[in-house]
């Protein structure tokens, strides 16, 4: 069992945030002294990171769930269907509220503002906290400029109690990747030369997750808000940089034995009698699952189909399915990635390869996030979840050389030689056109991060409408549904705001 880390939470999730209007504007964090004693600082950085686990599927369904991976079969209902078919209006708004990031965004603030006036006994450890958060400031505002567009910027906590001052306009994207790129700078600064992670774990952030966020947003801001090769060559830096950090084979990366692997550069912390993730979504139930074989016609009730001792059955919910272009893509038996996904059929007659469309094809289990048999023989989702990984660090800085003209052969085949194991001589990349690596690096990236909530981002981020090309249910008429809309009601709450352009 893990060690409950996490001892002083219900200090700083104070806030159910939404739009400003309706957030309380006194941080009782600020008040009533608690400001004054490094130890509270301790305390209110260790419940930062509670809270910011809570965002997790926040984060995962933004940069997943619209795109091409989810939409097949489930054996119950499935969940977000009008976000898979991009059915996005002003009355139909997704993460209303800015899906609360503001709340999370006070208490960072809050801390920043705050803890930094502190005496700590050694100020590099107080460097290293500031460091962390400003990073998870960074991602934060990073991702809702990729939901959103232009959206309101606030840096201080709210300690006014005049609700009117509160209310802010949205800022343009420039002005918010501005932000994004000020934060990472000053995370950089405070880490300086220290690459160490607090406490040694990665469940904590550190200047390598803050060098593979630079990499993440140059890339975004020279593709998609027009920084060009400057931007590009500052995301090849700083991927570059990052040390420390290795692929490791998957049997060595997933489940909660594995979590200090050295592939995980920043995951978020999942334990019991505090949290579980969200993966049960992608699994089903008892009843469901009774009667089902996976595709070489072994009984999903069978203790040897997983290879750990047990069967797949398990309690979780079938809410997601992988469509027939993941599966097939996912098809080949040389490919360790295969096993991403555990395929069910209603019958034993065995179904390789995968065919669409296939009538005796019932669903597919999420095998990657599985969770864990405990002692009381029930399957739970404990297992810590990569925000960033080397394997992403590996493919962006492919990206970036791409974009920059250069070579990503080895990034790509670093990838590839683990994913293919001995058979890798038939499936080294060799340079093409500019066109032809990006295809190569984006079905790579498709093929790796099934499930981490990458793959929208992605196909945003390579502009030239791949978008479009890649996720049916999005036409290039309807481009500017790629950032959301804000609801009817945060207008009417908010004078200053303005409905995201194109919806109007």
């Amino acid at each position: 069992m893990k060690k409950y880390i996490l001892t002083i939470v219900s200090l700083v999730l104070l806030l159910s945030a939404c739009d400003f209007s309706d957030i309380n504007p006194e941080s009782d964090l600020t008040y009533n002294g608690f400001w004054d004693t490094e130890e509270a600082a301790r305390a209110a950085h260790i419940g930062i990171y509670a809270k910011y686990r809570t965002y997790a599927r926040t984060f995962w369904s933004m940069g997943e769930v619209r795109s091409d991976i989810w939409g097949g079969l489930t054996t119950e209902t499935p969940n977000d269907i009008e976000l898979i078919n991009n059915d996005i209006s002003k009355t139909k708004v997704y993460f209303n509220n800015w899906g609360n990031l503001y709340g999370l965004l006070h208490n960072v603030n809050d801390f920043i503002t705050n803890a930094s006036k502190i005496t700590f006994k050694n100020e590099n450890e107080k460097n290293h906290l500031l460091a962390q958060i400003y990073g998870i400031r960074a991602h934060i505002y990073y991702t809702m400029l990729r939901a959103w567009g232009d959206v309101p910027i606030t840096t201080e906590p709210l300690i006014d109690t005049n609700v009117e001052k509160l209310k802010k306009p949205r800022s343009p994207k420039a002005e918010v990747m501005q932000q994004v790129k000020a934060d990472i700078a000053k995370s950089l600064e405070l880490f300086g030369e220290d690459n160490s992670l607090w406490l040694n774990k990665n469940i904590y952030w550190s200047k390598a997750a803050t060098l593979a966020l630079k990499g993440d947003v140059y890339l975004w801001s020279g593709k998609v808000l027009g920084g060009g090769q400057a931007d590009f060559q500052e995301a090849k830096n700083a991927l570059q940089s990052i040390s420390g950090f290795e692929l490791v084979d998957y049997e060595n990366l997933w489940g909660e034995k594995n979590e200090n692997n050295k592939e995980f550069i920043f995951a978020f912390d999942y334990q019991q009698d505090q949290a579980g993730n969200f993966y049960s979504m992608f699994t089903g139930r008892i009843v469901d699952f009774n009667g089902l074989f996976d595709e070489n016609g072994i009984s999903a009730k069978d203790k040897s189909l997983l290879g750990d001792g047990s069967s797949v059955i398990t309690g979780g919910a079938s809410r997601f399915g992988p469509t027939d272009k993941i599966l097939s893509l996912l098809d080949d038996k040389n490919d360790n990635r295969k096993n991403t996904f555990i395929r069910l059929y209603n019958d034993n007659k065995g179904h390789t390869p995968f065919t669409p469309e296939d009538p005796s094809y019932r669903t597919s289990v999420l095998n990657k996030f599985l969770g864990t048999i405990y002692d009381d023989g029930q399957r739970k989702d404990f297992n810590n979840i990569p925000l960033y990984r080397y394997a992403d660090v590996l493919l962006m800085l492919a990206e970036a050389k791409n974009n920059l003209n250069e070579d990503p052969s080895a990034e790509i085949n670093a990838v590839r030689e683990r994913a293919y194991g001995d058979n890798f001589v038939q499936y080294k990349f060799t340079k093409g056109s500019q066109a032809d690596n990006q295809k190569a690096i984006l079905d790579e990236r498709l093929k790796e991060f099934v499930g981490e909530g990458k793959r929208w981002w992605d196909l945003v981020r390579a502009g030239d409408g791949i978008v479009f090309k890649e996720v049916t249910s999005l036409k290039e008429s309807e481009a500017y549904k790629i950032y959301y809309s804000i609801s009817e009601g945060m207008i009417a709450n908010d004078s200053e705001l303005t409905q995201t352009e194109g919806y109007n």
